[in-house]
């Protein structure tokens, strides 16, 4: 899907949604100059272009149990569509996996994972890595701190 042309009105009004995306159109619209109505069609078209793809509450993982952050480096037996196609499923459809990346270097794919204990990351060791033959190796780390996570992108642009 082609990039839709974003203007600096569109950067405002997605800074704006991105640190909440709760706030009303007339709160948005009173910051960068335009109607209500009019910031309700930008972001409905903003939507519709898939430039906003998902709106979410973050949830903070200690606040529900899950109290262990996991980086997992995974690299895979051979490089081949299918086999890349294979893990990549795997990874979206586990809800460990917070974050999955194909990656260039050593690995082939990086990991973020978040479990409740360390029983529960062995579970999930063993249906990821162990289970499944083309995964050559797997190296992890575990997170002793959240420092930051960020869940916005830098806008520049507009």
């Amino acid at each position: 899907m082609p990039a839709p042309d974003l203007d600096k009105l569109d950067y405002q009004i997605l800074s704006r949604l991105q640190d909440d995306s709760r706030t009303i159109a007339e709160a948005i619209g009173a910051e960068v100059g335009l109607s209500a109505a009019a910031v309700q069609r930008r972001i409905k078209r903003l939507r519709q272009a898939g430039v906003i793809s998902r709106e979410v509450a973050v949830i903070e993982p200690s606040a529900v149990g899950v109290a262990m952050t996991f980086i997992v480096m995974v690299e895979m037996e051979r490089e081949q569509r299918e086999v890349l196609d294979a893990f990549r499923k795997q990874a979206i459809a586990d809800s460990a996996v917070q974050q999955c990346y194909y990656v260039t270097g050593s690995a082939d794919f990086i990991l973020v994972v978040q479990c409740r204990d360390m029983g529960e990351f062995e579970a999930f060791t063993r249906r990821m890595f162990f289970d499944n033959g083309e995964v050559r190796h797997f190296t992890t780390s575990v997170a002793m701190e959240r420092v930051k996570v960020g869940l916005s992108v830098p806008l520049n642009g507009g």
